[in-house]
């Protein structure tokens, strides 16, 4: 039976849709993955709608331009024109620039060549945008420079004459000033710092103790400033919520964006992950592992502040059934392979070995260029140099990642990661979530992730597990050795799961033989409610399904 082939489609995402990022919204297609933006100085008319990628309503100007005859215009270069436009023939630059800045109704314009001079003998274009722009985007090829009205501040001549007569003096004056609080201010300031930390790292929260010593090298941000950044915490900023709050955008004074995590007030728990982050990822560095830049403690409030990544956490795009495809299988493949030598930093190469406990597609988040970040290492565990386990009667984590020695006995060991790594390979090849519905026979129901995977590997039919998405333009050969490694990684014997050295190896090297993995028997078989934080004592009653 013959079938059709998309050679090509269009729009290739809804971001290319007509219209679909509203009035002065654009699609910003110089991303890896295109998304909405507004247009500098305009902001969200609709913020609650725009994070949940509701864009219809568009933008609107943070502060409403005045018309005078002196008004400026800011250039956006690389823009596909919006639509519903004014064309003015036979006006050069500049008198297209004062034919929009003369009518008050002028919000926008464009001035570029182009070739009608054979229709009506006007080889120029000045387009005017007379209210509401729609329909733009920026791929920085092709587009045009787009001029759009900003808010002029005004002055009395006057008064600069005097500011420029009484400035000078006032200046020297204030710099004297200034010299005196900074060197007052950063002494206390260091100092404050110091008291704050040690502070902090004396509290009886956790056995890490051994960190706070004279020589730890921390930023401690300004409550207020980080305020400021996430507008003062505002609910249109918000990134995430996790167990222990919440997480909002930001940008700093000097431009920088950030994602700031501010523990819920009064949760004790919180607490301790909170100084167990500081004191593990700040002595870490490693391109697979976020970058945490500092910390703030003000009174009852704590934040931790991280370089902001644009393209969200993993489970954003693997989990959802119109972004999936997104991730086309190089993107995939190179997931995969940072998270693996991420872990094998903090198993191996770190200065500090360690266990993450928490590894889960939601925390793997994805910089601009779908780089993969390992995140939140609150309940991250040390391990000295020549331990291999250990054991705890306080089992956190993520039930559906847990390896069944962890979760049913508390032991832990880096072999704890690797099976939650076998895991977030097997959900990243396939696009299912552990625990979710999978078709399994004539009809579908609730069934374990790995217990899937082994079955179609019985049946001969490994290749069904593949994302129907990326099937077309994806290696086989690539997916099938990462499905085989991801089964090598949940079998039952802690000693039988492969060390992240290996795998790393195994993923470079296509020539690496791989063993033949063992069917995990028992623990695989059961659904403990995956995708679900826990935290809890060892008790064998918490860990029963639901």
């Amino acid at each position: 039976m013959s079938a059709w082939r998309a050679l090509y489609a269009e729009p290739q995402h809804e971001c290319n849709t007509y219209g679909y990022c509203g009035p002065y919204g654009y699609c910003d297609n110089t991303q890896i993955v295109p998304v909405c933006k507004c247009l500098d100085g305009f902001e969200p008319r609709d913020a609650k709608g725009w994070i949940s990628g509701s864009f219809s309503q568009g933008c609107r100007p943070k502060e409403v331009p005045r018309c005078t005859h002196g008004d400026s215009f800011l250039a956006f270069p690389g823009m596909k024109v919006p639509d519903k436009f004014l064309r003015v023939p036979s006006r050069s630059f500049d008198e297209c620039t004062e034919e929009c800045r003369s009518n008050c109704s002028c919000v926008a314009y464009a001035y570029s060549k182009m070739s009608n001079i054979d229709i009506d003998g006007d080889d120029t274009r000045c387009l005017l945008w007379i209210g509401d722009f729609i329909d733009m985007e920026n791929n920085h090829q092709g587009g045009e420079n787009l001029y759009v009205r900003t808010k002029r501040l005004q002055g009395n001549m006057r008064k600069i004459k005097t500011i420029k007569i009484v400035l000078p003096v006032v200046s020297s004056f204030l710099i004297l000033i200034c010299v005196g609080l900074i060197w007052i201010c950063g002494f206390r300031g260091n100092q404050g710092s110091k008291l704050v930390w040690e502070r902090l790292m004396r509290r009886d929260t956790g056995n890490y103790n051994h960190f706070a010593d004279g020589n730890t090298e921390f930023p401690i941000l300004n409550f207020r400033e980080i305020a400021t950044a996430t507008n003062n915490f505002s609910e249109s900023n918000i990134l995430g919520k996790g167990g222990f709050g919440n997480v909002y955008k930001g940008t700093l004074e000097d431009g920088r964006e950030i994602a700031v995590k501010r523990l819920r007030v009064g949760s004790v728990q919180g607490a301790v992950e909170f100084k167990n982050e500081i004191a593990l990822i700040s002595r870490l560095q490693h391109r697979n592992l976020v970058k945490l830049i500092g910390c703030s403690i003000h009174e009852d409030e704590k934040l931790l502040i991280y370089a902001y990544l644009p393209n969200r956490s993993l489970d954003y795009f693997i989990f959802n059934d119109r972004r999936k495809s997104l991730l086309n299988w190089p993107t995939r493949f190179k997931i995969i392979a940072g998270v693996a030598r991420g872990l094998l930093y903090l198993h191996q190469d770190s200065r500090l070995a360690m266990i993450h406990r928490d590894l889960k597609a939601s925390n793997i988040l994805l910089d601009a260029e779908m780089t993969p970040k390992i995140s939140d290492f609150g309940t991250a565990r040390i391990f000295g140099v020549n331990q291999h386990e250990g054991h705890t009667n306080r089992v956190v984590g993520t039930f559906g990642y847990m390896s069944p020695e962890y979760a049913m006995e508390g032991i832990i060991s880096v072999k704890s990661d690797v099976y939650s790594f076998g895991v977030l390979v097997l959900e990243i090849v396939s696009g299912m979530k552990t625990g979710a519905t999978t078709p399994t026979s004539s009809r579908a129901r609730t069934r374990n992730l790995i217990d899937y995977a082994w079955s179609l590997r019985k049946d001969g039919k490994v290749m069904d597990l593949i994302d129907s998405s990326i099937v077309e333009g994806c290696s086989l050969v690539e997916a099938l050795r990462c499905i085989h490694i991801g089964l090598l990684s949940v079998q039952d014997d802690p000693e039988a799961r492969p060390l992240m050295s290996w795998v790393v190896a195994s993923l470079d090297n296509e020539d690496t033989e791989l063993p033949q993995p063992k069917e995990p028997m028992c623990f695989a078989h059961r659904n403990y409610g995956a995708g679900e934080s826990h935290v809890h004592d060892m008790s064998l009653v918490n860990l029963k399904g639901r």
